[in-house]
């Protein structure tokens, strides 16, 4: 995974404009996509919602959820044809900074065990697997499990380079 961007997204706060982009790139992304449902819910209880435009397309996007000291990264989401081109790495970042600027000492996420490229990534960032939710996605022949995974966030952290 190459974290050369082509051209640095510019990342700006989303609203309910942007709905329809973000519907459109999870579809294309996910065989089981967040509903519109779910980014309306989460913009309209005030979530941080951000995204990344380059030459005025949305490229990805991310929904942090502040809870008390910490924050929980609902979604995080490349455009499949803007993948393995550093945009992902550059979302997580950004939501990192965003979720340190908010107050939180850390961050959880849930991952698909399949979903090897996001592991990759947050591996890559320092986070460590935590735990498990037992059949939390849904998935062609059931359910699959999430990993939970925590980063803290310290002053030394290499993502703030």
């Amino acid at each position: 995974m190459s974290d050369v961007v082509a051209e640095r997204p510019l990342m700006q706060p989303l609203s309910h404009a942007d709905v329809d982009e973000m519907v459109a790139i999870e579809e294309r992304a996910y065989a089981f996509p967040w509903t519109r449902g779910n980014f309306i819910d989460s913009l309209t209880s005030g979530y941080s919602v951000w995204g990344g435009r380059s030459h005025g397309k949305l490229v990805g996007y991310f929904v942090l959820m502040p809870v008390f000291d910490e924050a929980h990264l609902l979604n995080l989401s490349v455009a499949p044809l803007c993948q393995r081109i550093g945009y992902g790495s550059l979302l997580l970042q950004y939501a990192l900074l965003v979720a340190r600027e908010a107050g939180a000492a850390s961050v959880l996420l849930e991952v698909r065990p399949s979903n090897t490229a996001a592991l990759a990534l947050y591996d890559r960032f320092g986070f460590s697997r935590i735990g498990v939710r037992r059949a939390y996605y849904p998935a062609a022949n059931g359910r699959e499990d999430a990993l939970v995974l925590r980063l803290g966030l310290t002053a030394g952290a290499g993502w703030l380079a």
